[in-house]
């Protein structure tokens, strides 16, 4: 006779295991949440393989995160919705569904219906044939605004590709699908989430990152929520970047470097007024010449000592204890 642990499990099947996460952040889209939804469930339909959604709601202020829980228990659809405690920002919002997502792989993708969801399908058989770990959407035929949003585009993604090495078409296309146990020894910061490529280059070889044409569709519901403002943003972080891909684990090499450069030219500079002074009798007390040469052996110390002390703070950041960069205020499933 079974007890009533037995009972129970024998009545309930075994969850199968998640062959993709769909990770969608989502900020002030209640006009269009519903949509994406039922977008993203026509496009899974008929997958042979069990999927999940995880809609990660950003500090809404408007009705998206109630619309949002009132599908979860739609039949076929098995939906978690993350509730964060206010606006952390589109990366942030990113990594808490990537840390929620227990996929084999995970796509993600913008939430104003831009990015086509039928195209997951595609991309992630792609990514097994090409035998890739990231697999980026490329917007061949963006519908956005040629000033504000595609000729920026264009340049950024340039100058991304130069100084990253990787390169890519498009780096701000959302619609991506990663190996989970790739991404997930990614930690994304800041404004990282356009960076991404060149995050997981640093984990794995480029050669295993690929790109992919998608359909983009223009916006038709609701506003953008980014502006020309961001592209500063991308500047300070693309600096970022490229400092963590080249001395994350050596920091006093960059530090050093410069001050060992500007101590260079501070001892040829002192050096030809010494011997100015004491060969010639010129009095170097009020030119300029010697004020450079000074503040440049001053500068030269402090950069090296600056080095010593990023060397000890790289330390540190190797035995970080993994605090996210985001707080969830509760998150809403499927009832069983």
């Amino acid at each position: 006779m079974l007890d009533e642990t037995q009972a129970v499990t024998a009545v309930r099947p075994e969850r199968p295991a998640i062959e993709i996460s769909i990770v969608v952040p989502v900020f002030n889209e209640e006009e269009s949440v519903e949509l994406l939804i039922d977008r993203i469930g026509e496009a899974m339909q008929g997958f042979d393989k069990a999927w999940e959604l995880i809609l990660v709601d950003d500090g809404s202020t408007d009705g998206t995160l109630a619309r949002a829980r009132g599908l979860i228990d739609r039949p076929g659809l098995e939906m978690a919705v993350i509730e964060l405690q206010r606006n952390f920002g589109q990366t942030a919002a990113m990594q808490a569904g990537i840390d929620a997502a227990s996929g084999r792989l995970i796509a993600t993708l913008d939430g104003d219906l831009q990015n086509d969801p039928r195209d997951i399908r595609a991309m992630a058989k792609a990514l097994e044939d090409r035998q890739l770990d990231l697999l980026v959407g490329w917007r061949k035929n963006r519908k956005d605004g040629l000033f504000l949003r595609k000729i920026p585009s264009w340049c950024a993604n340039a100058l991304i590709g130069r100084i990253t090495g990787v390169r890519l078409h498009d780096y701000g296309c959302s619609l991506k699908v990663y190996r989970a146990s790739i991404i997930k020894q990614v930690k994304l910061m800041g404004e990282m989430h356009r960076f991404i490529p060149a995050w997981v280059a640093g984990v794995v070889p480029s050669s295993r990152i690929g790109e992919m044409v998608v359909t983009h569709h223009p916006r038709m519901l609701g506003t953008s929520k980014y502006g020309i403002s961001r592209t500063f943003r991308v500047i300070l972080d693309l600096l970022s970047v490229l400092f963590f891909m080249r001395y994350k684990a050596r920091p006093g090499h960059f530090f050093g470097s410069i001050g060992l450069a500007a101590g260079a030219v501070s001892a040829l500079i002192l050096t030809y007024l010494f011997i100015d002074k004491f060969a010639f009798g010129t009095d170097i007390g009020t030119r300029p010449l010697f004020l450079v040469g000074v503040m440049l052996f001053l500068s030269s110390i402090q950069l090296i000592t600056t080095g010593i002390l990023a060397e000890m703070m790289a330390r540190t950041y190797f035995r970080d204890d993994d605090t996210p960069n985001y707080v969830i205020r509760q998150t809403f499933r499927q009832s069983l």
